[in-house]
Order: structure tokens, then C-alpha cells, then sequence
């Protein structure tokens, strides 16, 4: 193990210390710095409700990790990984979780490879929707993993839908047994989406898995929201579950309009002749135009 190792971006280690980051080595072999560890964040549980989102962008991530927010989720795609390494880049101190593909994987091998794929560039811990089973293998294969239970809307067919899950008592038994299953399956955590609030409240209490609610009120220990809704990035409707801080999506507008009235203004000055105008040219030297015409 080298005996000086910098954090990310090049921050010495007793610089970063200071800061109250944690020196780190990432699963892919690579020397950090982070706000938290995963033994910090489960020393949380508990004690204060953590505040999670999910960037798109770069520009977003080092938002979010400026403004002080403890953890992420980064939409991991094994075709196209430079989109994550560079939102990993961009929140360098961030712990971050990157969201592997339901269907990436096909058996434990696979996913076990997926994990690995993603820690590589620099996770901290993968979120999935995988089965308890593929779960088991990652994380013996020592890459912390986070499930998901409530509303998986990529196995919505089975709860009717892109709906609440949790209303009936069926339904709740049900939700509490499968983080059950992935807290046996060593998982860490657990996103739990769109279940009645104080179901989420008493299931939190009944488990060692950190739960990240999103729709599911703030009875978890983490409180998650997408960067999108955040931000405001996209028109209305939103989701019930949704706040917008921010209405990005009318600043864009805004400045689209700007740009079709510059292009507009651009066509007209160059049909009225307006520009180019004396300002926007190069004057010849007197004489030098005759004398063009008089040699060609």
C-alpha cells in the first residue's frame, strides 16, 4: 500500500482530514476521499435522516455535492460508462452508489462482473433490482449493495402497475418480508418506493438495512429525490411525490425563445442589408482594388 496517497483531485490526505472527509481505496483500487463510508452511513441509522439524490449531469453532481448533499445514486450503463465516470468525477467526495441494469445480468457471474464493472470506475456501493440470490453474490464478492422493494417499476406488472404498493395488509406483510429477504441476502440498504409513510416508519424500526425512501414520506433514514424533480428540469405533471425547488425547464424555454429571436433578427439584418454593417468589415487600401482589376 503506497504510504502517501492523495484524495481525489488531488487533495492531500491531511487537507481532506480536515475537511471531514475519509480517506478511502475504492473496490477498483483507487485512493479517495469521501463524506461518508458505508460503516458511517450505517452509524447513522437512527440518529439523523440522511438527504439523497440522483444527478444526470456532471453539472448536477458537483451541484449537489457543493450544496451538501450526503449521498448519491448514479445511473450506471455498462455500454456507455463514461456518462458515470464523469458524474464520479464530478462529485469526487461524495459517497455514490451507481444504479446497475435489472436486466445486465443473468446470473450471479454476471452480476458479480456488473458489480465489479461499476466499482471500478469508482462507486462506492451499487443500487439494483436484483434477486436476493444475485444480491448474496455481490456481496460476498465484497461490494456493498443496495435493493429495492415497494414499487419496483421494472417489476410493477406483478403489484398492478406504476401505483402505491403497501395498502393493504397483504401488501405490507408482503414489502416487509422482501427487505427481510435482502437484509438476509446482505444487503446494506434499501430504496423503498412509493408505500404508505408510516408503514415505511415501523418497517425502518424492524430492520438493519438503511432505508432510502422516495414516495414513501420520512419515516426512513434516508429522504431521496431525483436531481430532475429538485431542479424543476421537466414540465409539468410531476409526481405527487415530488417537490420542485427550482423551475429550470422555464429557463430553458426562455432561452430557446432567445435563440430563435437571434436567429430571427441575424435573417432580417442580412436581408435588409444591415449586416454586415461598416463595423463588421475590412477596408481596402486605397488604390488596391484598381489595381486588383487592372492585373485580373
Amino acid at each position: 500500500m503506497a504510504s502517501h496517497a492523495t484524495g481525489d483531485g488531488g487533495i492531500p490526505s491531511r487537507d481532506a482530514t480536515k475537511r471531514g472527509l475519509k480517506r478511502i481505496m475504492t473496490l477498483g483500487g483507487a485512493y479517495g476521499t469521501r463524506n461518508y463510508t458505508v460503516k458511517d452511513l450505517r452509524d447513522q441509522k437512527g440518529k439523523r435522516v440522511l438527504v439523497e439524490t440522483l444527478p444526470f449531469s456532471p453539472e448536477e453532481a458537483a451541484a449537489a455535492e457543493e450544496a451538501g448533499i450526503d449521498t448519491m445514486k448514479v445511473r450506471f450503463d455498462p455500454k456507455r460508462p463514461e456518462t458515470a465516470a464523469e458524474i464520479r468525477k464530478a462529485a469526487p467526495n461524495t459517497f455514490m452508489s451507481f444504479s446497475v441494469p435489472l436486466v445486465a445480468a443473468a446470473s450471479e457471474t454476471e452480476a458479480v462482473r456488473l458489480a465489479y464493472q461499476a466499482m471500478e470506475l469508482g462507486a462506492d456501493a451499487i443500487m439494483c433490482q436484483w434477486s436476493p440470490r444475485f444480491i448474496t453474490a455481490a456481496a460476498e464478492a465484497g461490494v456493498p449493495v443496495q435493493g429495492h422493494a415497494g414499487l419496483v417499476p421494472r417489476k410493477s406488472t406483478w403489484t398492478g402497475g406504476l401505483r402505491a404498493v403497501g395498502k393493504t395488509l397483504e401488501e405490507a406483510v408482503w414489502i416487509y418480508q422482501e427487505i427481510k429477504r435482502l437484509e438476509a441476502a446482505g444487503a446494506w440498504a434499501v430504496e423503498v418506493e412509493v408505500i404508505p409513510a408510516a408503514l415505511l416508519a415501523e418497517i425502518t424500526k424492524r430492520t438493519t438495512l438503511l432505508t432510502s425512501s422516495i414516495g414513501a414520506g420520512s419515516g426512513g433514514d434516508i429522504q431521496f429525490l431525483f436531481a430532475e424533480d429538485i431542479l424543476g428540469n421537466n414540465r409539468p405533471p410531476y409526481p405527487r411525490h415530488s417537490k420542485q425547488y427550482r423551475n429550470l425547464y422555464k429557463m430553458r424555454e426562455e432561452m430557446q425563445a432567445e435563440r430563435i429571436a437571434g436567429f430571427k433578427d441575424f435573417v432580417k439584418d442580412v436581408r435588409s442589408g444591415a449586416f454586415p454593417g461598416p463595423e463588421h468589415i475590412v477596408t481596402a487600401p486605397e488604390g488596391l482594388i484598381q489595381a486588383f482589376l487592372d492585373k485580373c
